[in-house]
């Protein structure tokens, strides 16, 4: 009879054990109040590059996200972590998510899924994110949702989940685009030396659940890339710059300035050791986070980086007589030329290229 009775609670128990189990689980969801940002930024890029494949005669918007969090859950995480996307927008596609585990180091690219009904990206970190322990990360994904009829326009909307410490965000204008409109009105703006335009707003201390939406809108013929469009240019003078480099850092810093800023005003993109960008207002030392860190270079940012292997197209460059290596150098100056890598990092592989 005692045997029956201790077969019976086993068995109560085992079926009790399979409600409990995913409790438990549960408990490890990411809850991104949880997760406040010391700093995040945004880089919206309007037919900057074409992924594979895209349609043709069709303008692409490149998004890409940069945040730096700290895990205030009270305890390690070690569950997946959810950042929102417009997954049902016109032409989405996840493009990249990977995570920075180590200052100064290129990212490392993590597996990702898509959640369309969420409206989510989601992907485990290589390790727990210990509590307290800040995570570094970087999100890329494109869209189609620039219309064309008379001028071509978008509209941009980003509603924060959790507190932001500082939180940037950055329009890049088409090469030689024209008659270009954004509202609200960028307190700030300049241009590369050669000659695209970049928007750029800062804000401080941002609360959970505040909404920013931008409406840009400009002219534009043809569907010619940013990333042709300067290849094409004249690059500087340098025997390892045989195309474009630079950074985005480097067109707030050393670009002409232009509307709504001046020399002495005029953020930097920096924070030295951090990987999120956050803009500060220095005349000098740039030191550009998340590959972004520069010296008196110019030019866009895409993200990425060594080690990535979902890169974008590579940039149309001059023929060298040796592919593989010239591969090599096209992409290394592509991340350059995006922020994906920071000088030092590209003068080192290009050693290792020549």
């Amino acid at each position: 009879m005692i045997k029956k009775k201790l077969f019976a609670l086993f068995v109560i128990m085992s079926f009790l054990s399979s409600f409990i189990i995913p409790s438990a689980s549960a408990e490890t969801a990411f809850q991104p109040e949880k997760f406040p940002y010391s700093e995040m930024q945004i880089q919206v890029m309007p037919e900057f590059d074409y992924p594979e494949n895209w349609p043709k005669d069709t303008p692409s918007l490149l998004i890409g996200q940069y945040g730096t969090f700290t895990n205030k859950s009270g305890q390690d995480f070690d569950g997946k972590i959810e950042i929102e996307v417009p997954a049902n927008q016109n032409g989405f596609q996840a493009y990249l998510v990977a995570e920075f585990p180590e200052d100064n180091k290129p990212e490392v690219q993590r597996p990702f899924d898509v959640d369309k009904d969420k409206g989510v990206i989601t992907w485990k970190p290589s390790k727990p994110i210990k509590k307290d322990e800040t995570y570094r990360f970087v999100v890329e994904y494109y869209t189609s949702t620039v219309e064309v009829k008379d001028n071509r326009s978008f509209t941009f909307e980003y509603s924060n989940q959790a507190e932001i410490g500082t939180f940037d965000v950055i329009f890049y204008a088409p090469m030689d685009a024209k008659d270009i409109t954004l509202e609200p009105k960028a307190p700030n703006n300049t241009k590369s030396e050669y000659g695209e335009e970049l928007f750029y707003y800062q804000y401080k201390d941002v609360k959970k659940g505040e909404s920013y939406k931008y409406s840009f809108s400009y002219q534009k013929d043809g569907f010619k890339s940013t990333l042709e469009a300067i290849n094409e240019k004249q690059p500087p003078n340098d025997e390892n710059h045989e195309t474009v480099n630079g950074t985005a850092t480097d067109q707030l810093a050393g670009g002409t300035s232009g509307s709504g800023g001046s020399g002495g005003d005029r953020p930097l993109i920096g924070i030295g050791g951090a990987v999120v960008i956050g803009i500060a207002i220095i005349i000098a030392g740039v030191f550009v986070y998340l590959g972004l860190k520069g010296k008196s270079q110019s030019a866009p940012k895409a993200s990425g980086s060594k080690g990535v292997t979902n890169q974008p197209k590579k940039q149309q460059v001059k023929k060298e007589s040796k592919s593989n290596s010239v591969d090599d150098k096209k992409e290394l100056r592509k991340k350059l030329l995006t922020g994906k890598i920071d000088q030092e990092t590209y003068d080192e592989e290009m050693k290792k290229l020549i």
